[in-house]
């Protein structure tokens, strides 16, 4: 079809930019975690500190979500992508001088709120070009940015940490440097993204109108007002999935690099340890969700992914020999991005206009306070047991809820949902 090849050019000049953007946002939302291999030590930060200065930035992510993302259907996407990220480059180059909790403590929730928004604008934008038959795919190659990020960032950060100089310790160093293309994406997102189709100099006045009329055909059935959206029972009962995998996510992502450190590695070493997990990741994501745009299926592509990262927990805790343990993270990183991915798809095929703008930032708002939860509770089970057995147990069993949760919400809620 014409629109097929519409579709995937415009993905091919918009995707790429956007994954870049995403790159930079998760990689300092998550660089604390390096940072931390050094900093803890040299701020005297327990693991309870550090668990909870690097989980409060959802609780800023969680209360300035909403009003973004409305701020970005009203402003539009061009503009409002600037904001979002000078905001959180300054925010997160900031964090290179705190000196004692508090100032941590505060620096992480103001960069939660100022990155709040970027995510579900993101998920919100795809629906301004790309019909929901196709949007698994586009979704998992844009999510692609999140290992990707850690991919490219574990490595350097890991080598940034080992910097001395100018009155500034290594990850100081890496605080600052890493927050500079954020900076840069800022300042590029006014000429390399348009607010929509309609505004696309790369398209002609025909393909605009092809996709249009794609996007007009869409099956009827979506919630269009934001209120209508509030007092639909499914945006809310979505929360229970996505909260779970959030929760392994972030208790994963925020301690691997400690993880792998305890081991015996050095900094640069486990770098590059951490980075092997998330570029199996980026397949296992792109896989997932192509084979559940080719089935239709959804719910059941989500619980796949949960069990397989629940199952990757569990066997990083069981063994001890480092290269099943480490191949028991890759399993769990791919199993929790590609559920991650295809989740999405699910409110997206049930909002448009306002409902759209309002109800994914609502969605990922609360369901995003596992990013809080899932790294505090790592760290209150390392500070309690001394090791990540029990952390990372309890990680396991909320992606098993949230398999299981997703498959039963599929057969209540979305049988005769086109997604």
């Amino acid at each position: 079809m014409a629109s097929d090849r519409i579709l995937a050019r415009a993905a091919w000049r918009l995707i790429p930019f956007m994954m870049l953007m995403y790159v930079a946002s998760f990689l300092d939302r998550v660089n604390i975690s390096f940072a931390a291999l050094a900093m803890n030590h040299d701020l005297g930060f327990s693991a309870q500190i550090y668990g909870f200065g690097a989980g409060v930035f959802f609780f800023g992510y969680f209360l300035f979500e909403v009003p973004s993302n409305l701020m970005l259907q009203k402003v539009g996407a061009r503009i409002w992508m600037c904001r979002i990220c000078v905001t959180w480059g300054i925010l997160s180059m900031l964090t290179a001088f705190v000196t004692e909790p508090i100032g941590f403590y505060v620096l992480r929730f103001l960069l939660g709120a100022a990155e709040a928004g970027l995510y579900p604008g993101m998920i919100l934008y795809m629906t301004y070009w790309f019909p929901s038959a196709t949007r698994a795919r586009f979704i998992a190659l844009f999510l692609a940015a999140v290992p990707l990020s850690n991919v490219i960032g574990a490595p350097i950060s890991g080598w940034l940490l080992g910097i001395e100089g100018w009155g500034f310790r290594g990850w100081q160093w890496m605080l600052l440097l890493e927050g500079i293309p954020s900076l840069l994406c800022g300042l590029a997102t006014l000429w390399v993204l348009p607010d929509g189709p309609s505004h696309a100099k790369f398209l002609s006045e025909d393909e605009k109108r092809i996709i249009a009329a794609r996007l007009a055909a869409e099956p009827p059935g979506a919630l269009h007002g934001f209120i209508e959206m509030l007092k639909d029972k499914r945006i809310w009962i979505l929360m229970i999935p996505d909260f779970s995998i959030v929760i392994g996510l972030y208790g994963l992502n925020l301690w691997q690099p400690q993880m792998i450190k305890a081991m015996g590695y050095s900094n640069i070493e486990t770098g590059f340890i951490v980075a092997l997990p998330y570029l199996l990741a980026m397949g296992a994501m792109v896989a997932l969700g192509w084979s559940s745009d080719r089935s239709g299926e959804r719910p059941g592509h989500v619980a796949v992914g949960a069990f397989t990262g629940a199952a990757g927990m569990l066997g990083a805790v069981l063994f001890t020999h480092h290269g099943l343990v480490i191949a028991s993270l890759c399993v769990a990183c791919c199993g929790i991005y590609a559920a991650l991915a295809v989740f999405w798809t699910l409110p997206s095929a049930l909002l448009r206009g306002a409902a759209a703008a309002g109800g994914l930032a609502l969605l990922n708002s609360f369901s995003n306070l596992g990013g809080f939860y899932g790294p505090y509770l790592m760290g209150w089970a390392r500070q309690t047991t001394g090791d990540f057995v029990l952390g990372m147990t309890l990680l396991s069993a909320m992606l098993v809820v949230a398999g299981v949760s997703v498959i039963v919400i599929g057969r209540a809620f979305f049988r005769d949902v086109r997604t």
